[in-house]
Order: C-alpha cells, then structure tokens, then sequence
C-alpha cells in the first residue's frame, strides 16, 4: 500500500473488523473518575466519528465537557466559498452535539486553516496548553491517523497534554485487523450504552454535508467508511 495516499486506497471492509476478535477483547478504558473531560477535534464531526458515543456516556453521568475545534472544516468542498461550508459544518456540529445529549457541552473554536494545521503546530500547542490544562482527562485524534491535519492535531496536543488518549478515525480505512503500524498494545475500548449507540449514529446523520456529494465528487465520508463508527463500542490509543 502507498503510505503517502492511505486515505484514498480502497479501504478494509467493516466486516473484516467484526470479525477480528481480539477488537472485542481489548481493555476497556476506565472513565470513572473523569469528572471534566476535553476533547480536541481538527474539524467538526472528527469528534463524534471518533469519541461520539463515549461523549453522549459523559454528559449523561454529567461530566463537564469542552470540546475545542481546531478548524471550521472549511476546506472539504472544493468549488464552494469556504466562509460558506464553515458556517454549514459549524451549524452541522451544532446539532449533531445536541443529538448526543452534550448541547451544554462548551465549545471553543480556533479557526486555524483547515489543511493547514502542519505549519502552525506550534501556535496550536500553545493554544491547548491554555484549553486543556484543567481537565481531568483529554481526548484527541490519534497522531498517525494519516491524515495531516489529525496528525498536527495529535502531536499538538500530546505536548500539551503528555497523557491525553488519542482516537483513530481514518485508521478503520487504510489499517487491516493486526495491522503492524497500529500500537495494538496500547489500544483500549470502550464499550456504549444502547442509547449512547443510538444517539452516535443520529449525530453522525447531522453532517449531510459530509455524506452527500460534493461538487467536485463522491461524499467525504462515504458509506463503507461510515460503516466503521456504527458499532457499539470506540476504540482509544492510551
């Protein structure tokens, strides 16, 4: 496989992951006394793709939550003005965290360049020093997700926060069941409520922006990479 361009190979199927056992074995992550929790995410959905149901778990034990987002997502529909798909993601992201019962969630927006995160990782760093400090725990996309903007997300906010617990998106994509460059020995789960199950695929249903075509071609997240956050269980890297 071309490391450089894992997004844009064909993908493994889900079905390929729920068949792999050792998924269904992996520690469970112990959230227990998290009373406050922040959670990074590079653009709007990355957070609910992600952390969407262990998210809708913390609000309704009455967590505190800030979600802060590094970028409006501006970028994703090439040929469209980008102040234009910002205020659609924003309005997007809006009603998906009200889906997952976290409307009162507290959301700092950063508006950095989306795309662009590679060369401001150290403003950003700085900015989550700020953001994240007080939190008891703190979550953010995995720094080998393969997509650049994950990645400077990631690196980002692991100086900031050294013990924050990433979480993958595209590696549900491009990885395989024991594939050898994702850090299994460190991967945990956890396992959603019914309802937190529900209420993630509702939120992921708010971004049509991202699930419906674009000028330039298919959806950003087509349907056999949906597939990956439907499960009832979300996987972190500690």
């Amino acid at each position: 496989m071309n490391i450089a361009n894992r997004i844009d190979q064909p993908g493994t199927d889900e079905a390929a992951w729920r068949r792999w056992p050792t998924l269904a074995s992996l520690p469970q992550l112990e959230m227990s006394d998290w009373r406050s929790v922040a959670v990074v995410a590079a653009h709007p959905d990355d957070e609910v793709l992600g952390a969407g149901g262990t998210m809708a778990m913390l609000a309704a034990a009455g967590s505190r939550l800030r979600l802060i987002v590094v970028t409006d997502g501006e970028a994703s529909h090439p040929g469209i003005p980008p102040a234009v798909i910002a205020r659609i993601r924003i309005a997007e992201q809006t009603a998906a965290l009200g889906l997952l019962g976290a409307g009162d969630v507290e959301v700092i927006r950063l508006g950095l360049p989306d795309t662009g995160l590679t060369a401001r990782e150290a403003e950003l760093t700085t900015m989550l020093r700020e953001h994240c400090d007080e939190f008891d725990a703190c979550l953010t996309p995995w720094e080998e997700d393969a997509h650049a903007d994950h990645e400077a997300a990631g690196r980002a906010t692991l100086r900031a926060r050294p013990d924050a617990i990433r979480y993958p998106v595209w590696m549900w994509h491009w990885a395989e069941p024991a594939d050898g460059m994702v850090p299994w020995q460190q991967a945990c789960q956890v396992p959603l409520t019914a309802a937190a199950t529900a209420q993630k695929r509702a939120a992921i249903g708010a971004f049509t922006s991202q699930l419906t075509g674009r000028p330039s071609g298919g959806p950003v997240v087509a349907p056999g990479v949906l597939a990956h956050f439907t499960r009832p269980q979300e996987v972190f890297i500690r």
